[in-house]
């Protein structure tokens, strides 16, 4: 039920595929007026029915109160809509490059006195070979620029002679020859993976801040593809260690450059030290909207005050969140024909009345019925949270229980790493 506030804003989003959609129907029930804009052209639909949706965002930003930029690439034209009195959310130039460009990140890091993993960046196959087998050990393949997008080109090798980042490597060579870009070659670090994120307001980072699990392969027990994501869990905390040693070096230099949003470091830690992997200097997907499920105060009032450069600590609930995609065919990969064959304008049906932490990703709404759209299908996200990892999870496994959605498939064990990983972390000394 939306209800008009008397401080009702304008917000305009840009968005790059559509993720955002969550968020801005939130803000929209919030009492705010809203407008989206999407990019990626396979993915206009998204959106529609619940938003209002505009073809040019341009022609838009006098109309705004506060614009949103919800991807890496617009860092530039935030900086100078910044620059021109506009209250912005999004990157700058800086922050772009920290995440596009995986080199320049693990310079910055080196710069900020930061323990980087050795890494050799390519741009040709049979380099990149030569190198394994001039030293051999256990590698990453990681995709650079553009092509990152694709997570399922990430590699995590577990051959201790390289060989099967070599087999890999000669398979990328025959189906995209020339046109898979630069990539990097990583030493693979064995330990507890996880991410280190918080809000800055321009000036410093608000706290609490937030530390993340992701479960990135496609199966349970992390087998199958890697898929960017496939759920999450989390937890906000005042103070970190691994915070400490990452994040909070880069507060002066984020502030010189004027950054106000949402900064995510990945890390692999053990009892040697703490690693950090690649940046994500934006909102990450599904973190933002799990995020959300722990955040007690109205989003449209929480990224206002983000935007005005204020100093205030985020309402968060105590405890564990925790959210799980359902997908349809062919996630995680790009087919249109099996798309619109198994998954387009499939309708999300909830058994019992109640949308209670169902989140809309790639959907339309029409006559009131969630429909998927898009083409990566994504459906939707389930949160759950609770005083207690496994209170989080069973919550959210209820709320997954409820929605039906024809050839919908899901992990169900996000969370289980939670025991055995909060126990090193402890032994660590690093929670």
């Amino acid at each position: 039920m939306k209800t008009q506030q008397p401080n009702c804003k304008k917000f305009l989003f840009v968005s790059r595929w559509g993720e955002t959609l969550d968020v801005i129907n939130t803000i929209k029930q919030e009492g705010h007026d809203v407008k989206m804009f999407i990019e990626d052209k396979a993915s206009k639909e998204i959106g529609y029915g619940f938003v209002s949706k505009v073809t040019q965002w341009e022609k838009h930003i006098d109309w705004a109160d506060i614009i949103v930029f919800d991807y890496t690439g617009y860092g530039k034209i935030a900086s100078e809509l910044r620059a021109a009195g506009k209250l912005v959310i999004g990157g700058t130039e800086y922050t772009d490059n920290l995440e596009l460009d995986r080199n320049f990140g693990q310079a910055e890091l080196q710069k900020h006195k930061i323990k980087v993993i050795p890494s050799k960046e390519f741009t040709s196959f049979g380099d990149a070979i030569k190198y394994i087998e001039t030293y051999p050990n256990t590698y990453v393949v990681k995709p650079c620029g553009e092509t990152q997008e694709l997570k399922q080109l990430l590699f995590v090798g577990s051959d201790d002679e390289g060989l099967d980042a070599i087999r890999v490597l000669k398979a990328y060579e025959k189906s995209w020859g020339n046109d898979f870009g630069n990539f990097q070659l990583q030493r693979k670090v064995k330990g507890v993976e996880v991410s280190i994120a918080a809000f800055f307001n321009g000036n410093e980072f608000i706290y609490p801040i937030n530390i993340t699990f992701e479960h990135k392969k496609l199966f349970p027990k992390e087998l199958g593809v890697s898929t960017g994501e496939m759920g999450t869990s989390m937890f906000w905390t005042k103070d970190s260690p691994i915070f400490e040693a990452t994040l909070l070096k880069f507060q002066n230099t984020l502030a010189k450059h004027n950054f106000i949003g949402h900064i995510d470091i990945n890390c692999i830690v053990n009892g040697h030290g703490i690693y950090p992997l690649e940046f994500t200097s934006r909102f990450g997907y599904p973190q933002i909207h799990i995020q959300r499920a722990g955040i007690n105060e109205p989003m449209g009032e929480f990224f206002l005050k983000l935007a005005q450069k204020k100093q205030f600590k985020i309402n968060v609930k105590k405890g564990f969140q925790v959210g799980a995609f359902i997908v349809v065919p062919p996630f995680p990969y790009e087919d249109k024909k099996t798309f619109n064959l198994f998954s387009k304008d499939a309708v999300v049906v909830f058994k019992k009345n109640g949308k209670e932490g169902v989140h809309p990703m790639h959907l339309k709404k029409v006559n009131d019925e969630w429909l998927i759209t898009g083409n990566t299908g994504i459906a939707v996200l389930v949160t759950g949270i609770g005083n207690t990892m496994k209170d989080a999870q069973k919550m959210m496994y209820n709320r997954i229980s409820n929605v039906i959605i024809n050839n919908g498939y899901y992990r169900t064990d996000i969370g289980d790493r939670w025991t055995e990983d909060s126990d090193k972390l402890w032994s660590w000394g690093l929670l």
